[in-house]
């Protein structure tokens, strides 16, 4: 497989530990994760899941304990030094004493081909901020000062840690408009998230990560509907509605029933047949089907991990780990 027929992230079997006081952390607990060119991802957990700790082994920013990670067909140093992968880290240093601009030009003469200045820039939003001071700028604006200075080796995999923390709702808007613009001009982008409704917006994929394991990947709706299923509502005639409940309550798939006066409400994992039945046998009418919240399905699946988990004291100081880590 060539380098331009490979995926943008692989990581197989990644494992990663720390020492601490508390003796050893596994932070990173057995990734296996293939993210193809094109794909705009977005990595959901709790504090300690091992987001940062997996977006560093990326990044070759960390090294596996064991397993395996190759970033566009290469190991990952190589590919971050051929300007094919750029990051926007919660944290990183900028030179508080140059403006905006000059921080920009600064860092463009250290690649040997690089994007216009302007033109990261104004993809960035900040063409109007160029004459102010680093040390001026809000936290929202030094991130799309990272932003800009990720773009200026025209990257092909984006990758963003909280790449909004800091920012305000309309900084956060306008900050995934551009973002958006770079995923349309087919750009690979990873970013890890707390926001949920950033990720339910804009990834097109989602990997929700709990005690250093994925334990949901796939397009938004499906993460949820694992969790949680789908609810089908419809309307009865009040002298049907019990026993529909009682019909639909015998379903393997139904999980849930209630009933309000004549609205019945079932949270089930096959809501086809529960609309068939409803619409077909049982009389129903003003039937509507919706999917649970990003963030009862982000509870749900990160809930019932933690309750597996080995110990709780592992995941506590995976906590401190990643927290010293970001």
């Amino acid at each position: 497989m060539t380098h331009h027929d490979s995926p943008a992230v692989e990581l197989t079997a990644l494992t990663k530990s720390f020492q601490s006081r508390a003796g050893d952390v596994r932070a990173v607990r057995g990734i296996d994760l293939t993210i193809a060119r094109g794909e705009v991802v977005a990595i959901l957990g709790p504090n300690g899941a091992g987001k940062t700790t997996t977006l560093d082994l990326v990044l070759g920013l960390a090294t596996p304990t064991s397993g395996a990670v190759r970033v566009l067909g290469r190991a990952p140093r190589d590919a971050v030094r051929a300007g094919e992968v750029s990051a926007v880290l919660q944290t990183g240093g900028l030179l508080r004493d140059l403006t905006v601009r000059e921080t920009v030009e600064l860092i463009a003469s250290t690649y040997a081909v690089h994007a216009p200045v302007e033109d990261v820039l104004r993809r960035a939003n900040l063409t109007a901020l160029g004459r102010r001071g680093v040390s001026t700028c809000s936290g929202g604006e030094q991130q799309r000062l990272r932003f800009a200075l990720a773009l200026l080796p025209d990257p092909e995999l984006l990758v963003l840690d909280e790449p909004t923390a800091g920012m305000d709702v309309s900084a956060r808007h306008a900050f995934w408009e551009s973002m958006h613009a770079e995923a349309a001009a087919g750009r690979t982008i990873l970013f890890a998230t707390h926001y949920l409704e950033e990720a339910d917006s804009f990834a097109s994929r989602i990997v929700l990560v709990a005690a250093g394991q994925v334990v949901a990947d796939g397009p938004t709706d499906v993460v949820r509907g694992r969790a949680l299923g789908r609810t089908v509502a419809a309307r009865l005639d009040l002298d049907l509605v019990d026993a529909a409940a009682t019909h639909l309550s015998a379903f393997p798939t139904v999980h849930d029933v209630r009933v309000d006066r004549d609205r019945l409400t079932v949270t089930t994992s096959d809501s086809d047949a529960v609309a068939r039945a409803l619409l077909t046998s049982l009389g129903g009418r003003d039937l509507e089907v919706t999917t649970g919240s990003l963030e009862s399905a982000f509870l749900a699946l990160t809930d019932a991990t933690a309750a597996t988990s080995a110990t709780t004291t592992t995941t506590a100081t995976a906590t401190t780990s990643e927290g010293a880590a970001a």
